[in-house]
This record gives structure tokens, C-alpha cells and sequence, in this order.
């Protein structure tokens, strides 16, 4: 299967070759479930996804925290994200993390929360006399066992932690199977990434290798998926790429570390690129990830910080990066409150 067929169709899928209405939005958020928000951004900011939406992704995503048409959970590798709550069964199947052997605090937290919550943490630190940094790990776990659940419907910093079961008493019936639920993920995935391969999923839903090869390889065997060259994609998919037509692609993105796209491709992205800024003599952790043509190219490199980020410079592995250059540092400046990095290439600006 021809590569340039691959991306053109995965840039389409994912709407970077054209902004997607809210209804296609809602569709494709979906699918690249759990939504996080832009890395390293500031607390209680709702989910985006960056580049796709052909209007405010950001209000649209408050609008629906506030009215919990979007919910809050620990999912991939107990990260928080946000689901739609018609999709909540499917990532209980996932990700719930049962509390086995509980400790004594966990316990006494959660008898707490059970007689008298929501409670915040700041009514939890009155009513034990405990630390905000005991009191925290405590809940996550809870969270990530889906006992209790953390009603964030805004960007407040206090939100009330309840019973799980009170606010989604439908838990109580859940049966879907880890498997039945990997081969459904799987599907979604292959949609918008076509030809993914097993790593590509594990690195994105942070789920065993292992039980994600066997659920493609069934999906496989049930005509599901083609496998092609040790990846997998829709069947239809296959069979619609022989005619396929490839749009032609012109455009350069700076993807943050959040991004489903970078973080599908993350473990492969942090090989690649090293060499590149290893040696650096200044600050050279990536910030974020060129997205040139629909493949990624290099990355922005310097320091995290609250605040501007510290703009380093920015390495490139085009045969010819001079002749991208305007449009690189333009992408960079979109994403960095209109600043430049201090140099491309190693060179000074």
C-alpha cells in the first residue's frame, strides 16, 4: 500500500486537511477519546483538539463539562481525561483498577465520602486533620478503582468527590468485557489512524501489548481488520485505497505532547528526534512536534515554564529545511502567543 495513500487518508480522518463542523467534531472527539487538554497548560481547562475544529473547540468542550455531557476519570496509565458519559461502560471495561487489598486510609476515606460526600478536599483535610498530599494519592486510587468520582464541571480548583455509583447508578449493570471493549477501541483507532500497528495503540491507550495484539488479531480472523505488512486497518479501508486518490498536502503544525496524533506516535517520535537535540548546550526538551505534510519532521525544543515557554530553537529533519523556514516559525508562533524561538537549526534568529 502506498505511504502517500496512508497519510493523506489519516490527515483527512483526523481533519487536519480541512477544520471539521461540530458535528463531525463530536464524532471525531469520540473516536480519540479519552480528550485531555493542551499539554502543560493551565488547571481546569477543558479538552481540545488542536487544529481540527472550524470553531471554538475550547467553549464548546465548557459548554459541555458544564452541562456533564462531558465526564472526568483516570484512563490511560490512570492520566485524567474526559469522556462522553454514553462511552463511560466502554472505558470502565478498560481502565477500572480494582481496589484488591485496600489500605486503612483508603478505607477511612471512603466510608467518609460514602456517609457524607460530595465532599471537597479541603472538607476532607477539616473532617481527618490529614495532609492535602495523603489525602490526594488516596482519592486517585479510589478514582482509578471507580469508586468514588470527581465532579468537575468547571474550572474551580474545590469539586466534590461522591459515590461513583450516585452519580452513574447505571454502573451498577455494567458487564463488558475487557476484550469485547479492546476490540471496540481498536476499531475507532483504525479508523482515524489507518494502518496503525499494535505499539502505535499501546502507546496511545497505555493498555497491554499482549491484549491489544490478540484483539486486533481476532478482529483480524473475523474480517474485521487486514493485517498488511505487521499493521492492521479496516477492511473496508484495504479495499477503498486501491482507488483511493491522495489530497495533496501543504501545511505545517506545531503539535503539542498531548495530541493523539503525537502521542500514538510518541515512543518512535522520542527515538527519531533525540540525535537531533541530544548535544544541545542549552535547554532542549522538546515542547512541541512539527507536523509538516502529514509526517513529523522535528520539534521546537528548550523549557517548560508557567508562563512563556522558553523557545530554544527548533530542529528539523527535512533534507532542506531553509526552504519550510517562514512556515515553520509561523506555525511556532501560532501556538506560543505569536514568539519566535531564539534559533532554527542551531542558528540564531
Amino acid at each position: 500500500m502506498e505511504s502517500k495513500k496512508l497519510i493523506s487518508l489519516r490527515m483527512e480522518r483526523q481533519f487536519f486537511t480541512r477544520r471539521a463542523t461540530e458535528e463531525e467534531y463530536l464524532a471525531l472527539y469520540r473516536d480519540l477519546q479519552p480528550g485531555v487538554n493542551v499539554y502543560w497548560n493551565g488547571f481546569g481547562q477543558p479538552p481540545t483538539l488542536s487544529f481540527r475544529a472550524a470553531f471554538d473547540d475550547l467553549e464548546l468542550n465548557r459548554r459541555r463539562q458544564l452541562s456533564r455531557q462531558l465526564i472526568k476519570g483516570r484512563f490511560s496509565g490512570g492520566n485524567l481525561g474526559w469522556i462522553v458519559p454514553e462511552d463511560l461502560e466502554l472505558f470502565w471495561a478498560l481502565y477500572q483498577k480494582p481496589l484488591t487489598r485496600p489500605t486503612e486510609l483508603q478505607e477511612s476515606l471512603l466510608r467518609l465520602i460514602y456517609r457524607e460526600g460530595p465532599l471537597t478536599i479541603q472538607q476532607i483535610k477539616a473532617e481527618t486533620g490529614l495532609l492535602v498530599k495523603e489525602i490526594t494519592p488516596v482519592l486517585h486510587r479510589l478514582q482509578e478503582a471507580f469508586l468514588i468520582y470527581e465532579d468537575q464541571y468547571d474550572g474551580e480548583w474545590d469539586r466534590g468527590w461522591m459515590r461513583f455509583s450516585e452519580m452513574f447508578p447505571e454502573a451498577e449493570g455494567f458487564s463488558l468485557s475487557r476484550p469485547e471493549a479492546m476490540k471496540l477501541i481498536l476499531q475507532r483507532f483504525a479508523y482515524r489512524l489507518p494502518a496503525f500497528t499494535v505499539p502505535m495503540a499501546k502507546a496511545f491507550y497505555r493498555l497491554p501489548e499482549k491484549e491489544l495484539r490478540k484483539a486486533a488479531a481476532e478482529l483480524t480472523a473475523e474480517g474485521i481488520f487486514t493485517e498488511l505488512d505487521g499493521a492492521f486497518l479496516l477492511r473496508e479501508d484495504f479495499a477503498m485505497l486501491k482507488t483511493y486518490q491522495p489530497v495533496p498536502l501543504s501545511f505545517v503544525y506545531a503539535v503539542h505532547r498531548n495530541d493523539f496524533f503525537y502521542k500514538s506516535h510518541e515512543p518512535m517520535l522520542k527515538e527519531k528526534f533525540l540525535p537531533l537535540y541530544q548535544s544541545l548546550p542549552y535547554d532542549h526538551e522538546p515542547l512541541q512536534y512539527l507536523l509538516i505534510d502529514g509526517e513529523f519532521h522535528g520539534a521546537v525544543v528548550g523549557h517548560f515554564r508557567n508562563g512563556p515557554y522558553d523557545l530554544n530553537d527548533v530542529v528539523c529533519d527535512l533534507p532542506q529545511p531553509e526552504t519550510r523556514r517562514e512556515e515553520i516559525l509561523q506555525a511556532v508562533g501560532e501556538v506560543n502567543s505569536g514568539r519566535l524561538p531564539e534559533r532554527f537549526q542551531g542558528n540564531k534568529i
